[in-house]
């Protein structure tokens, strides 16, 4: 079953001048100053930091489709539905949370390595406490503050940052646009009128076409390519009745599979479930129990064993030497996993690195049609969520433009060079630990909103200092207590001018 597109409108026309142009070539050269750690930027200078931004322009409203109601997925419809557009959320399990949702299932094959195995999409373990404070943990705008009732620590269990995403779901109505227990099954190019399944595009001389129009014509406006998306779901009906309390009815029922044709799709599945595995001479022949941590749940199984912990693909022997183990852990890691989505090679993941990507967000051959929340990592993931989804809702409305595609290509050519050559490897492609506070910055200059405030910042700093020094305790002491004072007061004046519950 197909359902065709509803959208407001279809004006795809370029919004950009040339001296937006300009603009955006000048901050080529500041942003990387900035990555470097050499920024000379002013407050002048941030305000027109925004790429192609034309105030002027009419705005659009885009029917788009929203991959997963995690703490990605949940600030991107809001970010979307704040810019007028029409969004579906589409999450596999019954509950909004991603990754926070605790499971004590895990897979039937504990390595994770089986593509045939029973998934679990949480990596989460019963005993986790997060390694922020709640005070960076937070959206912007919505602070994570102690509940009563609830986990009130600075740095509180899992089960609380579930419990404030769903406050966060409640208090923007976002429920209303989640399709639950409804899995993702394919996302694909699709150039017809809505109305066949005929034109899902399936040729793979559609990269080339791309190709040839998107930079052998020099295009200016990666939005004139009129690239919409064919999103198939898979609804568990059984799950969904039960959810309303009427199983009998739902025996025997099959699975709804439905087409719905978008104007974008933003992926927010996350990037903490599909493990990665190192490759060790001779692990396959070893005769013992092997498992990766995200399989891990409770220590009590592994009580009075002997474990070998396996980090980047290194062995690691507290006394150098061999030993008797009972138990492998691979602790090495997570792969970036779309298997719904098909580009026709236009977007690749290699060495757990996506691309190509403009800033980590857009292909540039697809833009702003297809886009990604939540890759970099070693951040303070929450605000950047919101930032990245700021971006794109702006970029879809118009209210902010894009570069060419030649520019955006030639932006990820440079950054993979850089990497190159200062001996990066190429799976640190999203880690943006030295320079997460400027990326961050980079993105709300996009959309006209504040930079992050400094007392985060410091707040980091400060956590990431105590953690190194305290590796075991870190959750427990600290001593930034004036920061704490700051933080505290700024984010209790922001729930009060916002009425937040």
């Amino acid at each position: 079953m197909v359902e065709a597109v509803s959208s407001s409108t279809r004006n795809r026309g370029s919004s950009r001048s040339s001296s937006a142009n300009t603009g955006h070539n000048d901050y080529g050269r500041k942003k990387c100053e900035a990555l470097a750690g050499n920024s000379n930027l002013n407050g002048e200078d941030e305000l027109q930091m925004a790429i192609g931004s034309d105030k002027n322009a009419t705005k659009q409203s885009c029917k788009v489709a929203v991959i997963g109601a995690g703490a990605a997925g949940l600030v991107a419809a809001r970010e979307l539905q704040r810019e007028g557009h029409e969004v579906v959320v589409y999450e596999e399990g019954e509950k909004v949370g991603g990754v926070w949702l605790y499971n004590s299932d895990v897979e039937d094959d504990p390595l994770g390595l089986d593509p045939n195995r029973c998934s679990v999409h949480s990596s989460m373990y019963a005993s986790l406490r997060t390694n922020l404070p709640r005070e960076l943990m937070g959206y912007l705008d919505y602070p994570f503050l102690p509940r009563e009732g609830r986990d009130v620590r600075r740095f509180p269990r899992h089960e609380e940052v579930a419990s404030y995403l769903q406050d966060f779901a409640e208090e923007f109505n976002l429920l209303l646009l989640v399709k639950f227990c409804t899995k993702v099954e394919y996302v694909g190019i699709y150039r017809g009128d809505g109305n066949t399944e005929a034109d899902i595009v399936n040729d793979s001389s559609f990269k080339q076409q791309l190709l040839r129009e998107g930079c052998e014509d020099l295009r200016e406006d990666s939005a004139n390519l009129e690239t919409r998306w064919v999103v198939r779901t898979r609804e568990r009906r059984q799950a969904v009745e039960k959810e309303r309390d009427v199983l009998n009815f739902a025996t025997g029922c099959e699975d709804q599979v439905t087409d719905v044709i978008f104007d974008a799709v933003v992926i927010c599945n996350g990037h903490y479930s599909q493990p990665r595995v190192a490759w060790i001479p001779g692990l396959e022949k070893w005769p013992g129990k092997q498992m990766h941590s995200h399989n891990y749940r409770i220590a009590e199984p592994f009580r009075d064993k002997v474990e070998l912990v396996t980090e980047d693909g290194t062995v690691h022997f507290q006394d150098g030497i061999s030993c008797h183990v009972d138990v492998i852990l691979h602790c090495t890691g997570y792969l970036y996993s779309f298997p719904f989505l098909d580009t026709h090679g236009i977007v690749t993941v290699e060495n757990s690195a996506v691309g190509p990507l403009f800033e980590h967000v857009f292909p540039p051959l697809l833009a702003p049609s297809l886009s990604f929340v939540g890759l970099p990592f070693k951040v303070v993931p929450f605000p950047l969520f919101e930032l990245q989804s700021k971006w794109i809702a702006c970029i879809l409305s118009k209210s902010s433009s894009l570069p060419s595609t030649k520019d955006m290509m030639a932006d990820v050519q440079s950054f993979e060079v850089r990497l190159a050559e200062e001996g990066i490897p190429k799976h640190y492609t999203h880690n943006l630990d030295s320079c997460q506070f400027e990326y961050d910055n980079w993105l709300a200059a996009q959309c006209g909103s504040e930079p992050i405030e400094s007392w985060r910042i410091k707040m980091y700093k400060v956590a990431q200092k105590i953690r190194k020094l305290y590796p075991d305790s870190y959750r427990d002491i600290w001593d930034d207590y004036d920061l704490l004072d700051e933080a505290q007061s700024y984010l209790l004046k922001l729930k009060t001018e916002k009425h937040w519950k």
